[in-house]
């Protein structure tokens, strides 16, 4: 080493001989450009881009994430993380890795009745994964949606408590063409009633008596989200849990449901 060179020291050896599972950066914010059925959406995306580092490394290249992100503008969609991922593993000279963006996704909803416009946002982590040479696609999904209480409803002489309720799926996707806005919809179908950001009072009393109509315990709400996507096009095995925040207690009410991957 001549007297202008610096030390690598990130890549010099290490005696340990303790493998690294996940090494890397996490909560840093960056902008991205959603694909996702046909539509491009401009949003901000919290990162966590790791490696696996071999036990005879010292560390990995920090500053190499960072640059990766930074190449150009960033556009992500399901089809496309596993090639971007796969980059960001050759970029570290490394075997394996995982590269996690949690962003929120706007979607514009008619109100029921009036058909006001607004946008809706839910929160969507996609996630990238490379071991072994193979590429795998993960999805999270947290959709906020109302839940009214059926005993409440059979014991009350008039009226029944509802409250905000949040269901969240984790998914393996097995297919790239996969919707994220159409498999929003189909598991909001499953509540007592979907949410709106923008109601009229017309579309309010729709809500109220769609809810009454259909009342769901968490029990209800989790079994008939893991019926829709049993046979769901486009996932392999997923994991559910359902949370609501109950209006007259002052806990939750969280049920949990797991299926494999095939």
């Amino acid at each position: 080493m001549n007297k202008h060179e610096m030390p690598d020291i990130q890549s010099s050896h290490d005696a340990r001989d303790i493998a690294i599972d996940q090494v890397g950066i996490k909560a840093i914010r960056h902008p991205v450009t959603l694909l996702d059925d046909g539509q491009q959406q401009a949003t901000v995306a919290e990162c966590q881009l790791t490696v696996g580092l071999p036990a005879d490394k010292k560390g990995t290249h920090m500053s190499r994430f960072v640059a990766l992100l930074n190449e150009g503008p960033l556009t992500l969609s399901i089809a496309t993380l596993a090639g971007w991922t796969q980059a960001m593993v050759e970029r570290l000279d490394a075997q394996s890795g995982e590269a996690h963006f949690t962003f929120p996704y706007f979607i514009t909803k008619n109100a029921p009745v009036s058909g006001q416009a607004a946008m809706m946002d839910y929160d969507i982590t996609l996630t990238g994964r490379i071991e072994q040479g193979q590429a795998r696609i993960g999805l999270k999904l947290v959709i906020p949606v109302t839940s009214l209480c059926p005993c409440s409803k059979e014991i009350s002489a008039y009226g029944a408590h509802n409250q905000r309720s949040h269901i969240s799926v984790e998914a393996e996707v097995s297919d790239p063409s996969l919707s994220l806005r159409t498999l929003i919809a189909a598991i909001e179908a499953e509540s007592s009633c979907p949410l709106w950001s923008l109601l009229k009072r017309p579309d309010e009393k729709y809500i109220t008596e769609h809810a009454f109509d259909n009342p769901k315990f968490v029990e209800d709400m989790i079994r008939d989200v893991a019926n829709a996507l049993e046979d769901y096009p486009g996932l392999n095995g997923f994991s559910i849990s359902v949370e609501n925040f109950e209006s007259i207690h002052n806990h939750s009410a969280w049920a949990v449901i797991h299926r494999p991957g095939r």
